[in-house]
């Protein structure tokens, strides 16, 4: 099951610096996820400052 940032996103970057499959990029407002890339590993999670990154 892949990860999904929410609305509360704030654009830090957090994420993606910490995604080893590069999975998240900056989208419109807020960073995206590709479902299709993501490993389920969790490390963006537990990076996200605001709490923003869940399971889909």
């Amino acid at each position: 099951m892949a990860y999904k940032i929410n609305d509360d996103c704030l654009s830090c970057g957090a994420c993606a610096s910490q995604c080893p499959v590069e999975a998240i990029s900056e989208g419109d407002g807020k960073f995206v996820i590709d479902a299709d890339k993501c490993a389920d590993c969790g490390s963006c999670a537990d990076q996200c400052p605001a709490g923003a990154i869940e399971q889909a």
